[in-house]
């Protein structure tokens, strides 16, 4: 395989530091590349239906909770890694483009809840699909055995980081 430009500069510290092992850039750079170019793509796409990619994030967490596609604030911040001051931007904003909606919590007097619309159902569902299709062009410049095993080296190395090994 042709070398990329983190061969290029896994090389450079080799030879400027001898005694640096700079392997684990040759791993963590490409992955860093990967999911910027990734993550651009995604936004491209979203963007044809009006959303961000974050944004895509919290309407997505709603539909994955399964129906009534509902949830509280906290449990969508904690499941995207959002402050609840980025989590409240994107729900203001979801909120006025009619995608999601904010109501009491009625367990809880001091609590919300936030729902997704029916329009934000079928836009999730149609930019989803179209999300996944960016990423299955990717993955089929591997074989299907070296996409599972690249998942199962990533699910390890995703728990190692996790538990701070």
């Amino acid at each position: 395989m042709a070398a990329d430009d983190v061969d290029v500069i896994v090389e450079q510290w080799r030879r400027e530091r001898a005694g640096m092992r700079p392997e684990p850039m040759a791993v963590f750079g490409r992955i860093y590349r990967l999911a910027r170019l990734v993550g651009d793509g995604q936004e491209k796409v979203y963007a044809g239906w009006g959303i961000s990619r974050g944004e895509f994030d919290v309407l997505a967490a709603l539909r994955r909770s399964g129906d009534p596609y509902t949830l509280a604030p906290k449990a969508l911040s904690a499941s995207l890694m959002l402050t609840s001051g980025g989590m409240t931007g994107r729900l203001d904003r979801l909120e006025r483009a009619g995608l999601i909606r904010r109501s009491p919590d009625p367990e809880d007097r001091r609590g919300l809840r936030v729902t997704l619309t029916d329009t934000g159902r079928r836009l999730v569902e149609e930019a989803a699909d179209a999300g996944l299709e960016v990423q299955r062009r990717l993955l089929d410049a591997l074989p299907p055995a070296d996409q599972e095993r690249l998942a199962d080296l990533l699910r390890a190395l995703l728990a190692a980081a996790e538990t701070g090994r």
